[in-house]
């Protein structure tokens, strides 16, 4: 039976800006390293950077993309900080919580969330989606 996540592995065209991105950006911690792969770690999150060359960053987008918990006392300072190093932003907030949404050096979709599934659904249950439904 499954009990959670295990790691995320991102495939990356450049390996060092990669690395440089995860740990001066989002202050990841470099575990190992090799000629085409990393491992990193944040709080109980593995990251696996793996080379791969053929990847594309002219693909096109879609809302697939990587959330990290933030806490709301941190989040201004983190914004600014993400954006003193030049990041991309992909997106604007339209939901519950503070969220920043910004790209890393290969055009991976991530956001900095400060909430949580319940407090998410706490704010659906005011105003779904359409169709939407709740299973307790």
């Amino acid at each position: 039976m499954l009990t959670g996540l295990n790691h995320l592995t991102l495939a990356v065209t450049g390996l060092q800006a990669s690395v440089d991105f995860y740990v001066g950006v989002l202050r990841f911690r470099l575990r190992a390293q090799w000629d085409t792969g990393a491992y990193l770690e944040l709080g109980d999150l593995w990251l696996c950077l793996s080379l791969d060359k053929a990847r594309s960053l002219a693909s096109a987008p879609d809302y697939t993309h990587y959330a990290f918990n933030i806490a709301q006392q941190d989040f201004a300072r983190f914004v600014e900080h993400a954006r003193s190093y030049g990041v991309k932003e992909w997106k604007s907030n339209r939901s519950e919580g503070d969220s920043f949404y910004f790209l890393d050096p290969d055009g991976h979709q991530l956001e900095a969330h400060v909430g949580s599934l319940e407090s998410r659904l706490e704010q659906c249950r005011l105003r779904p989606y359409a169709g939407m439904q709740f299973f307790d």
